[in-house]
């Protein structure tokens, strides 16, 4: 994953751009009916069951639109809730509490899902060794929010882009001429380049796992689209030369066998890609 820094700035971009986005030149519903002076008080609601997730990115929000408002917390990121929780209180400036509104909303409504998909992912693996990754199936633009959101409900990331982990997978290997040569090719591009990056590499098939074997430098094996009797084999395979992830259509039903495989990460893109909003809402009190 990526600094810290580079996160933060990735949290701030976010954030500049769907203020750019949503208020443009002006919130003129509030500014035609609402004083400048008036102030006010609203609580976010939850209408659903849950993780919850986002609430220091809406400190973030609030902090950016108006460094006046004061929130009142409640319930922290990762907080089961249920229908009628209160999670925070925001206080201040009635306009700039409706001009951040609908960001924070948008932004903790998906992050809440994610994270509660997750959590629910998390405690099928409970009692094996394996961990849940994501992926980059994510949302456009809002990378940085979903990725927070799976580490809020128990999951890892993955790499966060192309540009801090080397993944080879079949159409890399493809094009490259083969396995080794394509393994061959990033660590001599690396070295040329001085970069420091992880290297992981697609197996398709169990030859494939034992050409991958061959080279030296492998962080991680990624077993795509195995079954579980090749699984179980590719992990005795391996026998902890490098780490080893399965992926390729895991779901509920199926996750908690492959973690029995003794693989130690399972990568899903439906973490973040196939998830409906928490139901929430800001109310005025």
């Amino acid at each position: 994953m990526i600094s810290e820094e580079q996160f933060q700035k990735e949290l701030d971009l976010i954030i500049s751009n769907a203020v750019r986005e949503d208020v443009g030149d002006g919130d003129h519903s509030s500014l035609a009916c609402i004083p400048s002076s008036a102030t006010g008080k609203a609580k976010l609601l939850v209408k659903d069951e849950g993780i919850i997730a986002g609430v220091e990115f809406a400190k973030l929000v609030f902090r950016y639109i108006d460094p006046k408002l004061q929130m009142e917390v409640l319930m922290e990121d990762g907080s089961p809730v249920k229908y009628g929780d209160v999670v925070f209180y925001v206080e201040g400036s009635s306009q700039n509490i409706l001009k951040a509104e609908r960001l924070v909303l948008n932004a903790m409504q998906r992050m809440s899902a994610i994270a509660t998909k997750t959590q629910d992912f998390v405690s099928l693996l409970d009692g094996t060794d394996t961990k849940i990754l994501d992926t980059r199936k994510t949302t456009p633009g809002i990378r940085a929010l979903e990725k927070w959101a799976v580490k809020i409900g128990g999951g890892e990331n993955h790499r966060f882009a192309l540009y801090d982990m080397v993944m080879l997978k079949d159409n890399h290997i493809d094009f490259a001429g083969g396995i080794t040569k394509a393994i061959q090719k990033t660590q001599e591009y690396l070295k040329d380049k001085g970069k420091d990056l992880k290297i992981i590499v697609e197996a398709r098939d169990l030859d494939e796992v034992d050409e991958i074997l061959q080279s030296d430098g492998v962080h991680r094996i990624l077993l795509d689209n195995f079954d579980y009797e090749q699984t179980r084999e590719a992990v005795k395979r391996i026998n902890g030369k490098c780490q080893t992830e399965s992926s390729g259509g895991i779901n509920e039903e199926t996750i908690r066998t492959y973690a029995e495989c003794g693989v130690d990460y399972i990568s899903s893109g439906a973490l973040t890609h196939s998830v409906y909003n928490m139901d929430l809402s800001l109310k005025a009190v």
